[in-house]
């Protein structure tokens, strides 16, 4: 049988009401005992004559008539005292059921607002009013973690929306190759080869995303979980000449220059989300950078943290508009076409960053660039 948490408590707080009123009623005939016993009387052996109702004597001694008041006393305090009892149990449980009702009423709008709960219906809030004491505590943290839903489930739905189109535009590339390959019964080898190569590139682009989607995936989820699946010493600046080896080609192309002062910056971590992270931070800086332009990389320790600091030339930010750079598929100072990469380079970093219990800032510079600095805790 189910027996709600308000009926409960109005039966408690009756129970002790009525144990508390039990000890009153029998304090008073303890006192009223002791109050008759210690009233001034005839000596015990002393004869007492008693004129009844009807006129008639009767002799007793002095200790029966002290017994028979303490009696009737007693008995008076007990029909009194009981009725009271039972009355003030009464009205103590009814106005315990009323406290109790009004007392769990945030309980009962939390727990309608939960139900009612959907991912249209994540904006709704109980937003109590009253005093604040455990239950506005409840309430507030129920609201909030509902706020905390509801910016996760939007930020998975643009997530999604903008992996869908980041993806579209690659296969709707390949499809339409093929299908121009395909309908032309008079296309040469170096047509056929000419559309291999585009589908090819488009292949690998949208690989890339693919990868860099399931390495952000792993980051959020370890960042989430607060606890590294693998913990190893690593040594930032022992990880950037292999992100600068990997974008060598495009550095020499571009006539990029490459100004580097690698202190040791030792932390403990999971080497392939670090090694992804450096890497990333380099090949940033040279594929938002200007022909000709140039970059630097910086580590060391400082105060108890790891730190690396990559800046480069290129389009000017404003300082306000650069966070926005951490949002997955956000790309400074260009739209989404012609743009190479995934736009999801600094998301990952991000991402990477938190699951290490780390920082990262972004620094917009005054002569156009930008600095991205990452703080981790030392090994």
């Amino acid at each position: 049988m189910r027996v709600s948490l308000r009926w409960r408590l109005a039966l408690a707080y009756g129970a002790l009401l009525a144990m508390a009123a039990a000890i009153l009623l029998a304090v008073a005939v303890i006192v009223a005992d002791q109050t008759v016993a210690a009233t001034p009387g005839l000596p015990p052996d002393t004869e007492v004559e008693i004129v009844t109702a009807d006129g008639s004597t009767v002799t007793v001694s002095a200790a029966a008539v002290q017994e028979a008041l303490r009696d009737q006393a007693r008995d008076a305090i007990l029909r009194t005292g009981g009725l009271a009892f039972g009355l003030v149990v009464l009205a103590g449980a009814a106005a315990s059921y009323l406290v109790a009702g009004r007392v769990l009423r945030p309980v009962s709008d939390l727990t309608v607002t939960a139900r009612r709960l959907s991912s249209a219906t994540l904006r709704e809030r109980i937003a109590y009013v009253g005093p604040r004491d455990e239950l506005a505590e409840l309430a507030d943290a129920f609201d909030e973690m509902v706020g905390r839903l509801d910016a996760a489930f939007a930020g998975q739905q643009r997530f999604a929306a903008n992996a869908s189109h980041e993806l579209r535009t690659p296969l709707t590339l390949i499809r339409a190759e093929v299908d121009v390959a395909l309908s032309d019964p008079n296309a040469t080898v170096e047509d056929l080869r000419t559309s291999a190569e585009i589908v090819r590139e488009a292949t690998i682009r949208a690989d890339a995303l693919v990868e860099s989607l399931l390495v952000l995936a792993r980051s959020e989820a370890e960042a989430e979980q607060g606890v590294l699946t693998t913990r190893e010493p690593v040594d930032l600046a022992a990880l950037v000449p292999g992100a600068l080896a990997a974008v060598g080609s495009e550095t020499t192309e571009r006539e990029l220059r490459v100004d580097s002062v690698l202190d040791p910056a030792r932390t403990i971590g999971d080497p392939e989300l670090l090694s992804r992270l450096v890497g990333n931070l380099v090949e940033n800086a040279v594929r938002h950078n200007i022909d000709g332009g140039a970059l630097a990389i910086r580590s060391g320790h400082i105060d108890g943290m790891a730190w690396i600091t990559v800046s480069n030339t290129g389009a000017s930010f404003e300082q306000s508009e650069v966070g926005d750079l951490l949002t997955p598929f956000r790309r400074g100072g260009a739209g989404r076409a012609g743009v190479r990469g995934t736009g999801l380079g600094l998301s990952i970093v991000r991402a990477v960053v938190l699951a290490h219990h780390g920082a990262v800032d972004l620094i917009a510079l005054a002569s156009g660039g930008l600095e991205v600095r990452v703080r981790l805790p030392v090994a």
